[in-house]
């Protein structure tokens, strides 16, 4: 399973001129490992819709199915949180990319994404697949 970021789905839904096409391609040639979105991810394409049928069917269009979050990732949310706040990280509260990334971790599955940095540093065990990586 591989976690598909926000980012590289609101390329697709909005039709980023840059980014689309690199975006449709790595949904595509990782279609077979299967892949998932979790609520924080679902939160942030929400502006893309007319309402949550819509973006269930385009969720559905690109074979992506819905994993929730469980408390011991969202444990690991907090920790990494408090590390970013020890690193003088001016955000006061647990931003979405630590609850994308601590669900990877948690699930060891790879996160599709353009946004690598907050990551890399964050949850450095956590495979990324990124324009850099693929193809």
């Amino acid at each position: 399973m591989i976690l598909v970021d926000s980012c590289v789905l609101i390329d697709v839904f909005d039709a980023d001129p840059q980014w689309q096409q690199w975006s449709l391609d790595a949904l595509q040639a990782h279609h077979a490992q299967g892949m998932a979105v979790n609520a924080l991810i679902c939160a942030e394409i929400a502006p893309s819709f007319d309402g949550p049928q819509s973006m269930q069917r385009a969720l559905d269009l690109v074979h992506l199915v819905y994993a929730p979050l469980s408390q011991a990732s969202a444990f690991v949310a907090a920790q990494a949180f408090a590390l970013y706040r020890q690193n003088k990280g001016s955000k006061l509260t647990t931003l979405p990319d630590f609850f994308i990334g601590a669900h990877a971790q948690t699930q060891a599955w790879p996160i599709l994404t353009r946004d690598k940095a907050r990551y890399k540093t964050y949850f450095p065990a956590v495979k990324l697949i990124t324009p850099e990586t693929y193809p």
